[in-house]
């Protein structure tokens, strides 16, 4: 015969089970609401890319910057308004994140498939895998569900987002903030196979590194210089340069062999080969097993698109991706 006791913790343990699954993220989450989701997504990002090649790149940075600033909610997405501030204006957003019109045009057409029901933070999620696969990177399910915040942090985006100037401690210590790894942070460091940076972010690197008066010893040579010629000091500061100038659009470990070489363009990437240990010793086995990179690089974006969402009842499905409502 069952206690009342022992029923009683039977029923909490059920109850408990049920509200995990409830609340879980999981891949077939609009199978039945909204089937042709992954397909809408996919081609919304095929359809913009094929205008604007940084497209990619710029989709996973959004989903990124989503993530590392108060989970994966879209906050990153939320337009200023007189009465509310949002994260496009932070230090590290700042006429820098793009991409928010192919967000807008993918949102549109899902709500013309499915009327409120696929989530912006689902998309950017769905966007960044798509990107990465568009590019010649991996594939990996994404576990759907996730609902939109109506709130932003502005300071959350000023002071939580990884910096182009910190060293392997500072990036780890960004990462563990969140809830990822070390070893996160060396794989998805990877994500500069893609995209540019502003001659800003390291034109000190190339000139005056650390205020020495001299550019950092590490770069190489021929890169130095032909960095220093695109980026010269009394230049426009706002010109890009692509983040892996072997293979510029093309998702790959490229990437971690430049650093090998010294030929890594922010000082965020170059430290982690410079830095010996077990920094240099991913960098060295991603750079000779690009299968192992795309794999842990899979399994840590999977990680890190399920940093602290909103999941129902909390947070709400936005009409427009730019509005919290």
């Amino acid at each position: 015969m069952i206690s009342t006791y022992s029923l009683l913790l039977l029923l909490i343990a059920t109850s408990s089970l049920a509200f995990s699954a409830e609340a879980a993220l999981a891949t077939g989450y609009y199978d039945s609401t909204c089937p042709q989701v992954e397909k809408i997504v996919r081609a919304g990002v095929a359809n913009a890319a094929q205008s604007d090649s940084r497209l990619p790149a710029s989709l996973l940075r959004l989903h990124f910057h989503d993530c590392f600033v108060q989970g994966c909610d879209a906050s990153v997405l939320l337009d200023d308004t007189p009465t509310f501030q949002g994260e496009k204006t932070a230090g590290p957003n700042n006429n820098s994140i793009r991409g928010f019109e192919a967000i807008d045009a993918i949102k549109s057409s899902l709500e013309s498939s499915c009327k409120g029901v696929v989530s912006c933070a689902d998309i950017l999620a769905l966007a960044a895998r798509d990107s990465v696969v568009l590019s010649g990177g991996p594939s990996w399910e994404v576990p759907l569900g996730r609902r939109d915040s109506i709130t932003a942090s502005f300071s959350g985006a000023t002071n939580r987002l990884p910096s182009f100037f910190s060293d392997v401690n500072g990036l780890i210590k960004s990462f563990t903030d969140v809830g990822l790894t070390a070893e996160d942070m060396f794989t998805l460091s990877g994500g500069h196979s893609i995209g540019q940076a502003r001659c800003l972010a390291f034109v000190t690197r190339i000139f005056n590194d650390s205020g020495s008066g001299s550019p950092d010893p590490s770069i190489r040579p021929s890169f130095l210089s032909a960095l220093q010629s695109k980026c010269p000091q009394t230049g426009s500061l706002s010109s890009l340069q692509p983040l892996d100038a072997t293979t510029i659009t093309k998702f790959d470990n490229q990437y971690y062999l430049n650093l090998v070489l010294g030929k890594g363009l922010l000082h965020s990437d170059q430290v982690l080969f410079n830095t010996v240990g077990v920094a240099r010793n991913f960098v060295k086995a991603y750079s000779a097993d690009q299968s192992k990179f795309f794999s842990n690089f899979a399994g840590s974006m999977i990680k890190m698109g399920k940093l602290s969402p909103l999941l129902a009842p909390k947070g709400i499905i936005r009409s427009n991706c730019r509005v919290p409502r």
